[in-house]
């Protein structure tokens, strides 16, 4: 069984509850106030290991806080649904985006393997325009996939 949660004491714990809190984790993750009770129920959905959990994922990489875009783009890679890899992708291409959050979507997609996500890896490694220490990133993580 995947990991489950609970909210216990006001914060959420791992546990082996129902899982139905992903619908809760997901109303906290994208609309509390507190950006560390937001963090940790971002932390969460990633670790839970049920497929409800990556449509709200996938709306948090555009979130104005870069923590919690960061924190969504290492819960989809663990997730390694083939659905948000559009998404991730546009992560990995947009410019203005912090190298961080860059870099680990990149990884992400390096877990998820889908075809398209090794397609994106491979067309952003090609694009000669882009920051050359990401494309040589990007080119090591295919030669590791492939191999």
């Amino acid at each position: 069984m995947g990991i489950s949660i609970e909210r216990t004491g006001g914060g959420w714990n791992e546990a082996r509850a129902g899982r139905s809190v992903v619908y809760d984790l997901a109303e906290t993750a994208l609309n509390a106030a507190d950006t560390a009770e937001r963090l940790r129920a971002v932390t969460m959905l990633g670790r839970c290991n049920d497929p409800r959990a990556v449509r709200p994922l996938m709306d948090l990489l555009e979130d104005k806080e870069p923590s919690i875009r960061l924190c969504a783009t290492v819960g989809l890679g663990l997730l390694r649904s083939g659905r948000p890899v559009d998404d991730l992708i546009g992560r990995l291409r947009d410019r203005s985006e912090q190298a961080e959050i860059r870099h680990q979507a990149v990884i992400s997609l390096a877990a998820i393997r889908s075809t398209g996500a090794i397609h994106g890896l491979r067309e952003f490694a090609a694009d000669t325009s882009e920051d050359a220490a990401l494309r040589a990133t990007v080119e090591a993580t295919l030669h590791d996939i492939i191999s």
